[in-house]
């Protein structure tokens, strides 16, 4: 399944590559076909998400899903959710977070910080499978807001 939009880019922070490709492995055995962007870093992510100057601009008129791991090696997914949120023009992008961690406080925290859907891995890949197939679907029929 191609989306109609194809203008969402799927930006992907996570630092363990074996994670990395079984989760773009999922999300195109699940039919979708955006570009994929990986990091894995937050500094560098952030550096695409804010732009070098940290104001945000560079993603006003970009239309992104974030896919965030909450353990990094250079600073935690928190770190980069508070950023993303409190930013303006990338306050609106959803983001996903995809982590090991399932402390219930740390799963409130995200969701209280703006986090749009949390998963805890070790993943069920075909429930994940199932979720991008209907995230897919979900983009057919709704535009994802404009940042700025």
């Amino acid at each position: 399944m191609q989306l109609p939009f194809n203008a969402v880019t799927i930006v992907m922070i996570e630092d363990d590559e074996g994670h990395a490709r079984l989760i773009e492995r999922n999300i195109r055995r699940a039919g979708v076909n955006n570009e994929i962007l990986a990091f894995r870093d937050g500094t560098t992510a952030l550096d695409y998400l804010l732009g070098a100057d940290g104001s945000g601009e560079a993603s006003g008129r970009r239309h992104l899903l974030i896919l965030l791991d909450l353990n990094l090696p250079d600073m935690t997914g928190i770190d980069i959710l508070e950023r993303v949120k409190a930013n303006p023009h990338t306050k609106r992008s959803p983001v996903v977070v995809l982590t090991t961690t399932d402390d219930s406080r740390e799963i409130q925290r995200c969701y209280d910080l703006g986090a749009n859907v949390y998963i805890t891995k070790p993943v069920n890949y075909e429930g994940f499978s199932n979720a991008i197939r209907q995230l897919g679907l979900f983009f057919s029929v709704i535009q994802v807001p404009e940042n700025s």
